[in-house]
């Protein structure tokens, strides 16, 4: 059933401010319109694209800087970022991270971008892995949109941070990772 312009554009509007990671082609399937139907809807709404939202959240809920790395040198794009406590990053599996033959990702990529996570999240000038434990629940294909979720849930006994992270394509999982960090301060945050 297709939606009189005036109120596919209010529920157009009302689900990016629900969800302002949805791309323009799942707004199309979701309101079962062309993709350039959902960008003039955007452009008429003044609503930026995905790109320029995902700018305005991360600036505007950010209150802390990564420290332990160059935040290029982090893998996919850190949205949400409290140190010693919880980071979300993104990656849009694009053709640079499939394999040559099949178009699902390599493995090393949703490692790097859960891996490069747990060090950004840590509140140190150094951080690196001492040792990760991980699991792959399903390929991840062309197109699709890591999200990762970073928790730090404490130190062991050793004195290593442990950080949790949890890869997901929309609803499902397609990976987590349990990362034991060192640090090279004894400042350990509140844990």
């Amino acid at each position: 059933m297709k939606l009189p312009k005036v109120k596919r554009q209010e529920l157009l509007k009302e689900t990016i401010e629900q969800t302002p990671f949805i791309t323009d082609e799942e707004l199309a399937k979701k309101f079962s319109v062309s993709i350039q139907t959902v960008r003039l809807d955007r452009m008429e709404l003044s609503i930026p694209e995905l790109r320029e939202r995902i700018k305005t959240v991360a600036t505007s809920q950010w209150n802390e800087t990564v420290r332990a790395l160059p935040l290029e040198d982090v893998i996919g794009e850190i949205i949400d970022l409290e140190l010693d406590q919880r980071a979300i990053s993104i990656l849009d599996i694009g053709q640079e991270h499939l394999f040559t033959r099949k178009n699902i990702a390599r493995g090393h990529h949703l490692f790097a971008q859960a891996n490069s996570l747990a060090v950004a999240v840590i509140n140190d000038e150094l951080a690196l892995t001492a040792k990760s434990e991980i699991k792959f629940m399903r390929q991840v294909k062309l197109g699709e949109r890591v999200v990762a979720k970073a928790e730090v849930e404490g130190t062991n006994e050793k004195g290593l941070t442990i950080v949790h992270v949890t890869s997901t394509v929309e609803t499902e999982k397609v990976f987590t990772g349990i990362f034991h960090m060192y640090r090279s301060t004894d400042n350990k945050g509140d844990q």
